[in-house]
Formats: structure tokens, C-alpha cells, sequence
């Protein structure tokens, strides 16, 4: 039980100091200037000609109708006028009294009469 939490510690102590490590990387890395490599120049190609757009034959659109020549729509026929139902009354919230009831004392005994 004692070589697995040896074990266990000397783990953790030394992923701690890895971490150290890397943090220290990183650093260095933010530090450096930021310099970008030189782009490779890309070589020149010759101007392609470009094709010609086909002309494409023209569908002949149908004439729209005019206003005049539709017929008139037929009218909707009415709709019944709906009726609800009354809404039931909710109960009344009941009143609470403000004044406490008497609380009926009951008389004590008689006291015993000496001889």
C-alpha cells in the first residue's frame, strides 16, 4: 500500500514539473518576433481565352389575362354568429372575524365547608 502511494506522489510531482516545463515553452514561443517566411512566388501562366457564351433560344411567353376578362369571385356565405355561455361565478373568498370568541371558564369547585 505504501509503494502505491509513493508511486502515486512521485506521479503527481512529476506531472507538475512537466507542466512547469511547458508552461516556460509557451513563454519562449510568445516571445519570439513574429516574422512570416517568405512566400514562394507563384509562376505566371498565359491568359486563357474564354469561350464564348451560346446564345440560347427565347421561350415565348403566354399573355397574361386583363382585370376585365376574369370573372368575379363568388362571394363566402356567412358564418352563424357564435354565442358563449355565461362564465360561472367563482365562489366569494368567506369573510374571517376580527373579534375572538369568549373562551367559557368553567366555575370552580366549592370549597369544602368545616364542620
Amino acid at each position: 500500500m505504501a509503494s502505491s502511494n509513493l508511486f502515486i506522489l512521485a506521479f503527481f510531482v512529476a506531472l507538475s514539473l512537466s507542466n512547469i516545463e511547458v508552461g516556460l515553452a509557451a513563454r519562449k514561443l510568445q516571445q519570439l518576433p513574429t516574422t512570416l517566411p517568405p512566400m514562394p512566388t507563384l509562376p505566371t501562366t498565359l491568359p486563357v481565352p474564354l469561350p464564348s457564351i451560346p446564345n440560347l433560344p427565347q421561350p415565348t411567353l403566354p399573355t397574361l389575362p386583363t382585370p376585365g376578362s376574369l370573372p368575379s369571385l363568388p362571394n363566402l356565405p356567412t358564418a352563424p354568429k357564435l354565442t358563449l355561455p355565461p362564465l360561472p361565478s367563482f365562489p366569494s373568498i368567506p369573510t374571517i372575524p376580527t373579534t375572538m370568541p369568549s373562551i367559557p371558564f368553567l366555575s370552580p369547585p366549592p370549597a369544602p365547608s368545616t364542620p
